[in-house]
């Protein structure tokens, strides 16, 4: 248990620049808590002592704004940076090393049995506001981007965005129309990510203009050609 809190402490350490110390970490900052009280809970939960499991974890939501349901399987290192309206449901798997952002939802669809929510891999990143929803795996090294709406698979290495959310990059290689950018779990970036649909009107807005100018040429009245005796008179 005291490995885990300390590998808790290091991952904020680590991807927090605002962290000053691991003691201003344990005691002030909410992410922690909540995945401290977490740890509890499950423990309980394993041992057959649900009502406890979700005395403790309902607590731990009163005083950080951070829901997670004690079945939740959460492996090492999770960072929840700011923590406010977090919530991870119960039949939630979160690898080893991943980073969630405020406000953003491990759901279900509600249609659904057994398997209700997503399986996170290891290293990955969910940006600010984003809902992740449904029984499917999101891959080592993805990121979802801020606002994203996951309700399908993302593969490893990529990075998912926009509403519903479509994968724009994989391994850090562009897709069509898509600029280079590196392995998506190099950097804890949640901007700086192609907008699927601002690319799409740019390129109809570039189509339009051509069809346009093409539909322009076309209704121009062609000069007519000057008859032998018209130039013979000049």
């Amino acid at each position: 248990m005291f490995d885990r809190l300390k590998e808790d402490i290091e991952a904020v350490m680590q991807r927090d620049p605002a962290a000053r110390s691991r003691l201003e970490v344990y005691f002030l900052y909410a992410g922690f808590r909540a995945v401290r009280a977490y740890r509890r809970a499950n423990w309980f939960h394993r041992h057959g002592m649900k009502f406890i499991a979700r005395a403790i974890s309902q607590r731990a939501r009163r005083k950080t704004g951070v829901e997670i349901h004690p079945g939740a399987t959460i492996g090492r290192g999770l960072f929840i940076d700011h923590g406010m309206g977090v919530v991870i449901g119960e039949t939630a798997e979160i690898g080893d090393n991943c980073t969630i952002y405020q406000n953003v939802t491990l759901g279900g669809t509600g249609k659904d049995q057994g398997k209700r929510h997503p399986t996170l891999g290891n290293n990955v990143l969910v940006g600010s506001g984003a809902k992740v929803l449904g029984p499917f795996t999101v891959g080592d090294n993805a990121r979802v981007a801020a606002g994203a709406v996951v309700l399908d698979a993302v593969p490893p290495n990529a990075t998912a965005v926009g509403v519903p959310a479509r994968v724009v990059r994989i391994d850090g290689q562009r897709l069509p129309s898509q600029k280079p950018a590196e392995a998506p779990s190099k950097k804890l970036d949640q901007i700086h990510v192609a907008d699927p649909v601002s690319m799409e009107l740019c390129r109809l807005r570039g189509e339009l203009e051509r069809l346009t100018k093409k539909v322009a040429a076309l209704e121009k009245p062609p000069e007519l050609e000057k008859s032998p005796r018209q130039e013979e008179s000049k």
